[in-house]
């Protein structure tokens, strides 16, 4: 069985960049990417312009950044393989990798396979509908866009996240409706009454969306009321689904520690996770900030932490 220094899974920015900085210490990084639980590049492929990564002023596509994360990984050395890790025995040193295609030995491994964002299955917001044309599930990247500015929006959710949200998108549109079905907001009483005095922002309480309709981006939504069952059509250009992440760690089979959203718990400042060996960077471990220049800063801590790891069990 192939016996390695470092084993990254996951894909994206933290993945990319864990991979960078192993393959340039000549830690002969593997890296498996995924396949089927989502795309080789993580949540950015699906992001059709960033404008906010560093060193790209005219701004660029996800896949595009990623193709280069990837191309510069390979450049040093990184072996990469398309599958999903099904399984991780951490029961013994070093640690066994498994997928469908092959088993492989590890003697530190770097955890990356991000978060998924929480969406409602609602008509007109799928991949081959009007996903990243006006639909998206982070605010953050994507509320400053073109086409999101002095326009109406349309927040979804009515927690913290979902009221920070829309607070920051009032910087841009003209108008922000934030859709709760019940009739007062999950958020703390501070952020709850920031959202309802804000003059920008309108609650619409006991409501849901219930199709986003547009040819090529989103041009209005049909809202119902849960109570009343009364629709009508307000006019939108964008829909940003606020309802959470899960943390893509099932396959872990809570061999390691994890806080009780679900996210891998790391010491303080460091990437480190309750496991000798084992280190967690990216959206997999970090609920709080979930941007990619945050991912990739986890990903070098991660590969710096292996690094010194290996270092100090004398097989670097």
């Amino acid at each position: 069985m192939e016996e390695h220094g470092v084993v990254i899974v996951g894909s994206g920015p933290a993945a990319y960049t864990a991979a960078i900085y192993c393959a340039r210490a000549e830690m002969k990084p593997v890296c498996f990417e995924g396949f089927f639980s989502g795309p080789i590049g993580g949540q950015l492929m699906t992001t059709t312009e960033i404008e906010n990564f560093p060193g790209f002023p005219e701004g660029l596509s996800g896949p595009d950044l990623m193709q280069q994360f990837k191309k510069q990984a390979k450049r040093f050395g990184t072996l990469f393989f398309a599958e999903d890790v099904s399984e991780i025995d951490f029961s013994k040193k070093p640690y066994k990798i498994r997928s469908k295609k092959r088993e492989v030995l590890a003697h530190s491994v770097i955890i990356a396979t991000g978060a998924t964002a929480k969406k409602l299955e609602i008509p007109g917001t799928g991949e081959n509908e009007l996903w990243q044309k006006g639909v998206t599930a982070c605010a953050i990247c994507d509320g400053a866009m073109p086409i999101f500015r002095d326009k109406d929006l349309f927040v979804v959710g009515g927690g913290d996240s979902a009221v920070e949200e829309a607070l920051f998108l009032t910087k841009y549109a003209k108008r922000v409706y934030i859709v709760h079905r019940r009739d007062q907001l999950r958020a703390s009483k501070i952020m709850a009454k920031r959202a309802v005095d804000h003059p920008k922002v309108e609650v619409l309480w006991d409501s849901v969306v219930v199709k986003v309709d547009g040819i090529e981006k989103v041009e209005s939504v049909i809202i119902e009321n849960v109570k009343t069952k009364d629709k009508k059509t307000l006019e939108a250009s964008g829909l940003f689904f606020s309802i959470g992440h899960e943390p893509n760690t099932s396959f872990l089979q809570k061999q390691l520690e994890l806080h009780d959203n679900g996210y891998i718990k790391v010491k303080p400042g460091t990437t480190r996770t309750s496991l000798p060996g084992v280190f967690a960077a990216g959206d997999v471990q970090d609920f709080t900030y979930r941007q990619a220049i945050t991912a990739a800063g986890s990903g070098c801590m991660a590969a710096l932490d292996a690094e010194r790891y290996l270092s100090e069990m004398g097989l670097v």
